[in-house]
């Protein structure tokens, strides 16, 4: 015979089964508690729980399991016969919500394909269900480590995502506390994770955790989700809090650990760069839909300091209570695109979510898609062009002697201003040097520029020059003179500015080789040029525009949540500036990402080997069609000679001139500290035309810092000559150098 706790046993299990069904509807629930006055940490203490996980049941994200189900079930229905429903004293009433929840398309899985990239698949009709509402976490909650803000105790500009698929937002930060797993998605959102290994968390993100980011472009393809390991993610799961020095070498856990082995045997895969900072891990896909997520694990420096956080603070990331960090991370993924890594790997794939260079076409013959290429996009790699390439590319093997240094007739040096000179004994009357900072001087570069999409036609024989045919030029600029220039009717003197032919400044000597814009910009002002070869692109495109025009959205969208918007003059512009990271320290950090996004991309379209390799090897990065070193050359010489413009101008309307010049970093003598007491303006007050203008968008500037000229000629003497001081002269030292 069975004993009495056996039975009950099998009762307490058979009333659990039957509670699967008869819980209130979500609004129902918080109804409840609120009209009892009892709060969500009353019944998490009581029912052995979070407050958190009491929040997204009274929201609908998640339902309560067993056994704590029955448990919750057995209040809430206690608390309807002392809190009926208005209307109605019944307690069946209860089990019905008043109004019947909004029907709207399933989410369906946009699963992971392999190392490389499938085809969008085309749009499918899926069933429907109702969609669960989202949870906010509460205001009151507190954090769990000393010193952590409640992300959701601030303002959010990001949207809810539209797609039902991604209502979780692109990405979650797991962490473990007191054994219970929680991913902190966007908007406050806690979800308690049940997976108990990382193949099972993988899964579970797969099949129910609704991560993920819609295509930017129509042709593109969905963002995987991802998923930030914390330090206590990396223990619960089995993973090393650090890498070894040989596996840091590599970039990757080592094949035998146990978690690598673990994600084999249950049938998942990882591409050929391993289990690393940045991971990816999927399944084969179905038909065309990727099954992937990927893995950012932040004790592994994914994210690196320089790009993501703060120069003065190596731990911040670390020490982030995970929900702020997920806010930090689901902003930059709302206002530029869910991270792929570094930042500059970020910049250059927001180019190919922007610009696809695949999409799906109609045979008209069969009716099936097939893939066809976008002509507005970068679809192929093409053959290298000698002069335009690193000194390590496989292409110089056997040209030149192992430690030759090329000259600028053998090689394009388009690259920023590094250029300083001595002071003037006028200029020393001054008490300030002054440093103005261009914002994100090379996305505005890259703004309306016109590059090549194909690859290289060698023109020979002293071709004529052509401006709308983006390229290289071999041609002599030593002729150009602007030791005396008129611009608006004065006379510059462009011995006390940079020649705009050479990062140093230096007047050109002899033949060297120069992309369109440089070209294009001597003619521009007056001189004759003669080309002796050049190797250019006839198909053309603004492949940048949506890229620049999509991070100047988010830049500006930022400062102006910082309180930096651009409709202040030119005092208030100053002090929003200088109090902004004191406003809100997440933006601060999003701002610093933005820049790093918008320089890295640039950089990476002349990816250099990272040593991995010998020279004149092959490296990764060059069997990608967006390893475009010409392109690159076209924004560095387009900042390079729109910065020259605008020195000419503001020396024309000012009798102003600079005395160092870093990147994007313009050093002028000053009477005052600040920029309001050099940048010229009309008679009305307004900024003289082409000159330099103060404000918050791309291609204006700010005040980067102020310092003494007694200072510089300290500089100088302790370095024994004339060296570049503009990268010196900043208010905030954690700064990097340039954007």
């Amino acid at each position: 015979m069975p004993t009495e706790d056996e039975l009950f046993s099998a009762v307490d299990a058979l009333l659990e089964e039957v509670a699967q069904d008869d819980l209130p509807s979500p609004e129902e629930r918080k109804r409840l508690r609120e009209a009892a006055g009892i709060s969500q940490e009353q019944i998490a203490k009581a029912l052995k729980s979070r407050r958190e996980t009491v929040g997204n049941w009274e929201s609908g994200v998640t339902e309560p399991r067993p056994p704590k189900r029955a448990a919750y079930a057995r209040l809430l229905e206690g608390l309807a016969q002392r809190f009926p429903a208005q209307g109605d004293n019944t307690p069946a009433a209860v089990g019905a919500s008043a109004d019947p929840a909004p029907v709207v398309p399933e989410a369906f899985t946009d699963p992971g394909a392999g190392p490389e990239p499938t085809p969008p698949a085309l749009p499918a009709t899926p069933p429907a269900r109702p969609a669960p509402s989202r949870s906010a976490k509460p205001a009151t909650a507190s954090s769990r480590r000393p010193g952590a803000q409640s992300a959701v105790a601030k303002k959010t500009t990001t949207a809810a995502p539209a797609d039902p698929r991604f209502e979780n937002g692109p990405l979650a930060v797991i962490d473990c506390e007191e054994g219970q797993v929680s991913a902190y998605c966007v908007g406050g959102l806690v979800l308690d994770v049940p997976a108990k290994s990382l193949p099972a968390l993988v899964d579970w993100t797969l099949a129910e955790a609704r991560l993920g980011q819609a295509r930017l472009h129509r042709n593109g393809r969905d963002a995987d989700p991802i998923l930030v390991l914390t330090a206590s993610a990396l223990e619960r799961y089995g993973l090393p809090a650090d890498l070894s020095e040989q596996e840091r070498r590599h970039g990757r856990l080592a094949d035998s650990h146990k978690v690598v082995k673990q994600i084999a045997r249950a049938g998942l895969q990882l591409t050929q760069r391993g289990l690393g900072p940045w991971a990816r891990v999927f399944r084969e896909p179905e038909g065309s839909q990727r099954r992937c997520v990927q893995l950012c694990v932040l004790p592994w420096n994914a994210l690196d300091t320089r790009e993501w956080g703060r120069r003065d603070d190596p731990r911040l990331l670390l020490t982030m209570h995970p929900a702020d960090l997920a806010r930090y991370l689901g902003l930059y993924a709302a206002r530029v695109m869910t991270p792929r890594g570094s930042t500059a790997t970020t910049g250059l794939e927001l180019m190919v979510a922007l610009r696809p260079p695949t999409r799906a076409e109609k045979d008209p013959a069969t009716g099936e898609f097939k893939r066809a290429f976008n002509d507005d996009a970068l679809t192929a790699r093409y053959d290298v062009v000698e002069c335009e390439v690193p000194d390590e590319h496989p292409v110089l093997r056997g040209r030149f002697a192992r430690h030759h240094l090329r000259t600028p007739a053998e090689m394009l040096m388009e690259e920023p201003y590094d250029w300083c000179r001595p002071l003037t004994d006028e200029e020393c009357a001054n008490q300030f040097l002054v440093a103005i900072d261009i914002n994100m001087s090379f996305a505005a570069a890259a703004n309306g520029l016109t590059v090549g999409l194909d690859g290289p036609t060698h023109l020979k024989d002293n071709p004529a020059f052509d401006a709308s045919l983006p390229g290289s030029w071999l041609v002599d600029l030593s002729h150009v003179d602007l030791s005396r220039v008129p611009v608006n009717g004065r006379t510059v003197d462009g011995d006390r500015l940079p020649s705009p032919f050479t990062p140093k400044g230096d007047r050109p000597e002899g033949p060297a080789w120069y992309a369109t814009p440089s070209v294009a910009y001597a003619v521009e002002l007056g001189y004759e040029v003669a080309p002796i070869e050049a190797y250019v692109r006839t198909r053309t495109g603004r492949y940048l525009d949506a890229w620049y025009k999509r991070l100047r959205d988010a830049y500006i969208e930022t400062m102006a949540d910082m309180g930096v918007t651009g409709g202040l003059g030119g005092e208030e512009f100053l002090a929003a500036m200088a109090r902004r990271k004191q406003v809100d320290p997440t933006m601060a950090l999003l701002e610093t990402a933005i820049k790093a996004t918008a320089k890295g991309g640039i950089g990476k379209l002349r990816q250099r080997s990272r040593g991995q390799v010998p020279y004149y090897e092959e490296y990764p990065a060059l069997k990608r069609e967006t390893w475009r070193p010409d392109i690159r050359a076209a924004v560095l010489a387009n900042q390079r000679v729109g910065l020259h413009r605008k020195l000419m101008k503001t020396a024309a309307a000012a009798d102003l001139y600079p005395v160092a010049i870093g990147t994007d970093a313009i050093v002028y003598p000053s009477p005052g500290p600040t920029p309001l007491d050099i940048l010229p303006l009309t008679p009305e007050g307004k900024p003289a035309p082409g000159t330099f203008r103060l404000g918050v968008s791309p291609g204006m500037v700010k005040h980067q810092g102020t310092q003494t000229v007694l200072w510089a000629e300290q500089q100088y003497e302790e370095h024994g000559g004339v060296f570049n001081i503009a990268n010196l002269v900043k208010t905030d030292q954690s700064a990097g150098e340039g954007e």
